[in-house]
């Protein structure tokens, strides 16, 4: 069976990231992966959610989300609700960077990593994983 784009079916998705390209954003990266593009951001925050406040531990989350344009049909922003899809979407990208840090180690801070498609051709997950993670490690870098 052939693939649409052309490709052996041995053959991956050709990846490319930048991640020198915003001003106000240090930690930042844009993956292509495909025809797939995910613009992934970190904020670091002095603070942490309620439950972990005195505990000296820190606080990774994510939040993902589909752009209007990022599809064949316009994507409606989900502004007050987040869907189901979203929402789980979300938790495994969170849960996915958690695995690799040292939450004791970051202290009583939270990152949040942001990640928004610009463009969906499959694989948005994992465009998502390897973005924010590459994100992540910048905003930590920034911090040592």
């Amino acid at each position: 069976m052939a693939r649409q784009d052309g490709r052996a079916n041995n053959q991956l998705r050709p990846l490319h990231v930048d991640t020198n390209f915003l001003d106000q954003v240090t930690s930042h990266a844009l993956v292509r992966w495909g025809g797939t593009v995910v613009l992934c951001t970190a904020t670091v925050e002095s603070n942490v959610p309620r439950w972990l406040v005195g505990g000296g531990k820190g606080w990774v989350t994510a939040e993902y989300s589909m752009l209007p344009g990022s599809g064949n049909d316009r994507i409606a922003r989900e502004r007050s609700n987040v869907k189901g899809r979203t929402h789980e979407i979300q938790r495994l990208i969170g849960r996915s960077l958690r695995a690799v840090i040292d939450l004791h180690a970051l202290g009583e801070q939270s990152i949040t990593v942001d990640c928004d498609v610009l463009q969906a051709d499959g694989g948005t997950r994992t465009a998502s994983i390897t973005g924010g993670f590459i994100a992540l490690g910048r905003a930590i870098q920034g911090l040592v």
